[in-house]
């Protein structure tokens, strides 16, 4: 199984928090002793059943479903619980999180609800509530719907499966002299992590510098292509055939205009670009409504620029469109290219820059995702682009936290083995009535 190259200092991490919680068991004693049995397992292994829902997860199917986690070498721990008190909904994720002290995805079965919850640095908390959302529904069985999570939530996360896994001793008790063991431990551990902290942040930095010029020659034409229409655009403010209506059309797409630009100016990081799409989807979107009051058409509704090349404007309608090797799904369209997958052309799509020369954009890799973040919107965004390369980094740290998706939490992956136990609000996901854990609501909807 492929190790995580840190995870010498992985499995010192956890040797000394193992040690640290069986010396303030107390911390946790508001967990009913069920979580606890469950958080337990989970750290030796992906898949725990308790004795009162085994009918709902045979053996075999259990071994299968943990045999391919372990294959996957991902932090994916799945519980399958009955519900009963002992399993509060308001509280069960976190709980689990914080005391199986594992960076990774949770995905629980409660009953016949599920729900799952994540660590931002292994999926994005839009993500996993996507996931939950296309695997549960009405008479969907415990094997089935677990399966399928797990099917598409491995190949998007990021990390290794923890150390723990592998038979790292889990010490049940620390002698008063080991104490002295511990401390030489917590030492090794803190330098180590001091020095590779400042290697990850030198890499980080030019992974960014480089992200951002790639980013700078697609954003800079995407600036120049709307400038261009501005100065097309045949209309005269002091015009007596002009409204106040009209005039405030024009004054937001100047605007959005000078703002592209001054944000562009200002970007040092990949995240910065996204405001700059923003801005530009907004003036193009004034545009299109200054236009249908000068010839008199309803106003249009605001849609997402075309998603074949945003320079096209808003879109008109959605098609069916399948990318090559993909499945179909509906993407918003301009009307020239309506007109042409309808007579069976290609689109006319946004070529950028790659290793293997111009490609569209959704072929690229992760450094465009705050570029079409911007156009398209966090939650819009990962549906338009399922199956692509793009659309496979959008869940992950490399988009969430170097290139600024949204919603989602940065900083370094620490390969999936023991932190600590204070998370704050870095754990999220799923459902519980949207939003991140630990704040009440439906477990999983209520099927």
């Amino acid at each position: 199984m492929r190790r995580n190259p840190l995870s010498l200092l992985a499995v010192l991490a956890g040797l000394v928090l193992s040690a640290l919680l069986a010396l303030a068991p107390a911390a946790h004693a508001q967990a009913s002793e069920g979580v606890r049995e469950a958080a337990q397992a989970l750290r030796q292994g992906p898949v725990y059943v308790h004795p009162e829902a085994a009918g709902e997860l045979p053996e075999r199917e259990a071994q299968a479903l943990e045999r391919k986690i372990l294959d996957a070498d991902k932090p994916l721990m799945v519980a399958v619980l009955p519900d009963t008190e002992e399993f509060p909904e308001e509280t069960l994720l976190r709980e689990l999180r914080t005391l199986t002290g594992v960076t990774g995805v949770y995905a629980v079965r409660l009953g016949d609800a599920f729900d799952a919850g994540a660590d931002r640095a292994v999926m994005a908390p839009q993500a996993v509530g996507n996931l939950v959302s296309a695997v549960h529904g009405p008479g969907v069985d415990t094997g089935t719907e677990l399966n399928a999570f797990a099917d598409q939530a491995l190949p998007q996360m990021r990390g290794s499966a923890p150390s723990s896994w592998e038979g790292v001793p889990d010490a049940g008790g620390t002698p008063v002299g080991g104490l002295i063991t511990i401390g030489v431990l917590l030492a090794v551990v803190a330098g180590a992590v001091s020095l590779t902290t400042v290697r990850g942040r030198n890499r980080k930095r030019a992974e960014e510098r480089e992200a951002l010029e790639k980013l700078r020659v697609v954003v800079d034409e995407d600036i120049t292509a709307y400038g261009e229409e501005l100065d097309r655009l045949d209309f005269q403010p002091g015009d007596p055939s002009a409204d106040d209506a009209q005039r405030r059309d024009y004054e937001g797409a100047l605007d959005a205009y000078d703002k592209a630009k001054q944000l562009m100016a200002g970007a040092r990081h990949p995240h910065d670009v996204r405001g700059v799409t923003e801005a530009l989807a907004d003036g193009r979107h004034a545009l299109a409504v200054l236009a249908a009051r000068r010839e008199g058409r309803p106003l249009p509704e605001r849609r997402a620029p075309c998603f074949f090349d945003p320079r096209h404007g808003p879109s008109v309608t959605d098609l069916t469109w399948t990318p090559p090797g993909g499945s179909p799904r509906d993407v918003p369209v301009c009307a020239a290219d309506e007109s042409r997958i309808k007579a069976g052309q290609d689109p006319a799509a946004r070529q950028v820059a790659t290793e293997s020369g111009p490609r569209p954009y959704w072929e690229a890799g992760p450094a465009y995702g705050p570029w079409a973040g911007g156009y398209y919107g966090g939650a819009l965004l990962p549906g338009l682009l399922v199956g692509t390369m793009l659309g496979t980094t959008l869940a992950t740290p490399a988009y969430a936290g170097e290139y600024g998706g949204e919603g989602f939490a940065g900083g370094d992956f620490s390969g999936g083995d023991f932190n600590a136990s204070d998370f704050g609000g870095d754990f999220g996901g799923g459902g519980w009535g949207g939003g991140d854990f630990g704040g009440g609501g439906d477990f999983g909807g209520g099927f």
